[in-house]
């Protein structure tokens, strides 16, 4: 983390531009999960209690024409007022044009006011140089504090960046911290668990965390591939073809080091009420079932594989998480991961949603917001959004 953070400028009185990410899911026009909305609420509070005035900026979903009523980020308004009591909260109705400006450099220290979604400006996505500099306008010091968009080289994440001073928020400087511990300087033993759907998905993560870790469990989709790679009868589970060479590369040169199922729950079909057994991996799935969830005796091999580790990276579900009788072992690897009393780095929708809905989120060091961004960085790849910050 060689990145200036807002903790190294004076913030005193300032007008501070945060990118944030309030992306966040809304039912019936109101937000269903506050999630990111809260991850950024220390950054915002150390700025308003240094007497900065917050202007708040973040895209929402992807509209495609120019302002569209259903992309607007006005819903996220109250559930922000509400995390920050006692704090005057605005709206503008654009990002950008005189009558935002005007109300930015009219805000009162200790104020926030929330702009209207970047992406209805085609400038955002472009990284436009002019749209930049119409958002930097508001501001005398930007702050970058949304992760979850930082690998995206836009003109809320990059081009503002170069026109004004430009650190990381706190959300910001806690994942590059833990998420550096994972590819630059990683603890040992140290284990990754990887699951999700398809190998090409994750590839990168795969090889370069093998360079990394001592230790990699694999499940979900992805570890089919790696069975079928071994010869190994899968049914009608979900097989990569395309990426059993690559399957069996990995095999040959780390396959000491990676852990894959040795039982799996099976469903004929993909449904809540399928038909469901428990087979052992060697035996070969038979013809019409599918390998939907790792099986109780990859859970106790993965346990044994997580016993006196140091750091455990998790990011991808063990199976088809979203069907009750296919959780267990999504649920199982949270506990362990939970157990390990390792440094716990989680990451992917599915496995902080198990992690949440376990009751375990406290026993975890790091949860990340940044989903794409976390998975690029878990590559190696620079991150646009954090290259554009000032070194210290």
């Amino acid at each position: 983390m060689n990145k200036q953070t807002v903790r190294d400028l004076d913030l005193q009185s300032k007008r501070v531009l945060v990118r944030v990410d309030f992306n966040v899911p809304l039912k019936d026009g109101i937000v269903a999960d506050d999630t990111r909305i809260r991850a950024a609420i220390p950054t915002i509070q150390y700025l308003l209690a240094q007497s900065a005035a917050v202007i708040l900026c973040s895209h929402f979903g992807r509209p495609k024409h120019g302002p569209e009523p259903e992309f607007s980020v006005r819903p996220v308004l109250p559930a922000l007022s509400a995390l920050l009591p006692g704090r005057k909260v605005h709206f503008a109705a654009d990002c950008v044009g005189s009558a935002a400006a005007g109300q930015a450099q009219n805000l009162a220290a200790g104020e926030v006011l929330l702009l209207e979604n970047t992406r209805f400006h085609p400038g955002e996505e472009k990284n436009d140089a002019g749209f930049a500099a119409h958002l930097a306008a508001h501001a005398e010091i930007y702050v970058n504090d949304a992760f979850g968009s930082a690998h995206r080289a836009h003109a809320s994440t990059v081009g503002v960046a170069r026109l004004l001073p430009a650190v990381a928020g706190l959300l910001m400087e806690a994942e590059l911290r833990y998420l550096g511990q994972a590819v630059l300087n990683p603890q040992h033993p140290y284990v990754a668990i990887l699951g999700g759907a398809k190998i090409s998905d994750k590839i990168g993560v795969i090889q370069n965390l093998l360079r990394k870790a001592d230790k990699m469990l694999i499940g979900g989709g992805m570890a089919n591939t790696f069975l079928r790679a071994q010869g190994l009868g899968l049914g009608a589970s979900l097989v990569e073809e395309s990426a059993l060479d690559t399957a069996r590369a990995l095999l040959h040169t780390d396959g000491d080091r990676i852990l894959l199922p040795v039982d799996a729950v099976l469903g004929d079909r993909f449904s809540a009420d399928a038909k469901v057994q428990t087979i052992a991996v060697a035996e070969g799935v038979p013809d019409g079932w599918r390998m939907l969830d790792i099986g109780p005796q990859t859970v106790e091999r993965f346990g044994a594989a997580l016993h006196g580790c140091k750091l455990v990276v998790w990011n991808g579900p063990m199976g088809v998480f979203e069907l009750v009788s296919f959780a267990a072992g999504t649920n199982a690897v949270a506990r362990l991961v939970a157990d390990s009393g390792a440094t716990s780095i989680v990451g992917g929708g599915d496995s902080v949603a198990a992690i949440h809905g376990a009751g375990l989120a406290g026993r975890i060091t790091h949860i990340s917001t940044g989903g794409g961004a976390s998975l690029e960085f878990l590559e190696g790849r620079i991150l646009p959004g954090v290259a554009a910050l000032n070194d210290r």
